[in-house]
Formats: structure tokens, C-alpha cells, sequence
């Protein structure tokens, strides 16, 4: 594919953009800004984008992504509540950025192949049985990356943009083939706002660090 079918492909994807994808792709922006800001807005916007994802991955036979949407909107539930909890005596989150140990790395390598494993079986029958579309090897990356990352945001972990790194780099081709190019540019954003949110919660701990010391 060169240049100038990539471009006509492009412009051709923008104009056939639908007000489904349009506003999901608008949730999933706002929802990684207030993620890279430690906001717990990420949530609420967040069940936006992933319920409407949900219909959209089912419709483009992207089956691995319809799972990690539907994964996302438990997990965002499950993080809203992680994420609101308060100390009662000092009014404040009692959830804090911190980084991976070494076991916790281990834990999520393991998450990550278990999931891989597990969607490119299932994307891999699925191709052969009734999904000619599917894409099983990069699906799957782009899923069990995304199931890592968000398990990780849940618990404020600094690594968790790493997997969501990891995640938009393998979902920009993979929306893009699938003819969601306004998904797929959604993933070059998300890319920028994500290695921007592992360079401001590194410096958070940093910051947590040196306050604690002093």
C-alpha cells in the first residue's frame, strides 16, 4: 500500500466517520487527559467510549477489541471505586501513583501472556469458524495490552502507560485496515497522551518521593 492510497484511504474514512465512532473517539481523548492527570473523570467519560466501542469493534469483526471494551467498562467501575476512596480523616485519596516491584512486573507479564494466549486461540478459531476478518496475532496484542494497562490504572500504577504505549502503537494499523481511520487516528493522540502521562506520573513520584524524605 503506498503513500497515496494510505492518504485516499484516510480521507475517505474522515467523511464516513459516524456519530457513534465520532463521539466515542472524543470520550476516549477526554478520558486519558483526566487519567494523565490523576482526574477521576477518567471514569465516568471512559464508560462513554467503551460502551460505544463495544458496538463498534462487534460490528467491524474486531472480537478482541469488543472483549477488551467490554473488560474496560467493568474495570472502569471497578477503578471509579478503587479511585474514590477517601481517608476519613484526612479528606484525601487513599490511592497514590506508585511504581511496579519487581513480583508486581512478574504479575503483570504473566496477566499479559495469559490474555494473549487465551484471545489468539479464541480470535484464531473464530477466523476459521465465522470471522474471516479477524486478525488474531495483532488483535490479541492489541487486547491482552490493553487488558494489562487498564488493570494497572486501576491501581495507579506508573507502568500502566507503558501497556497503553504498547496498546496504540499495535491498534493504529488495526483500526486503520478495519476502515475506522478516525479510530485509528483517535490511537495517535492516545499515543502522544500516554508517553505525556508516564512522563507526569513518573515526576508525581518523584515529587512523593522527595516530600516523604523531607
Amino acid at each position: 500500500m503506498d503513500a497515496t492510497t494510505i492518504y485516499h484511504q484516510f480521507i475517505t474514512g474522515i467523511q464516513q466517520t459516524g456519530p457513534v465512532e465520532f463521539i466515542a473517539v472524543l470520550a476516549g481523548i477526554g478520558s486519558v487527559w483526566f487519567s494523565r492527570k490523576e482526574n477521576i473523570l477518567v471514569y465516568p467519560v471512559g464508560l462513554v467510549n467503551t460502551i460505544f466501542y463495544i458496538y463498534l469493534s462487534i460490528k467491524g469483526n474486531l472480537l478482541g477489541e469488543a472483549s477488551v471494551n467490554l473488560y474496560y467498562t467493568i474495570m472502569s467501575i471497578y477503578g471509579w471505586i478503587l479511585w474514590a476512596k477517601k481517608d476519613k480523616q484526612k479528606q484525601e485519596a487513599i490511592l497514590h501513583i506508585s511504581r511496579s516491584s519487581r513480583k508486581e512486573w512478574i504479575q503483570q507479564l504473566l496477566f499479559f501472556g495469559f490474555f494473549y494466549i487465551s484471545i489468539f486461540a479464541s480470535l484464531t478459531w473464530a477466523k476459521q469458524a465465522f470471522a474471516p476478518e479477524a486478525i488474531p496475532w495483532a488483535d490479541a496484542f492489541a487486547s491482552a495490552t490493553a487488558y494489562t494497562g487498564m488493570w494497572l490504572m486501576a491501581r495507579k500504577k506508573v507502568e500502566s502507560w507503558i501497556w497503553w504505549i504498547a496498546t496504540n502503537f499495535a491498534s493504529i494499523p488495526l483500526y486503520f485496515i478495519k476502515g475506522y481511520v478516525f479510530t485509528s487516528v483517535q490511537f495517535v493522540v492516545l499515543l502522544v497522551l500516554a508517553i505525556a502521562g508516564l512522563v507526569e506520573w513518573r515526576k508525581r513520584v518523584a515529587n512523593n518521593l522527595h516530600k516523604t524524605v523531607l
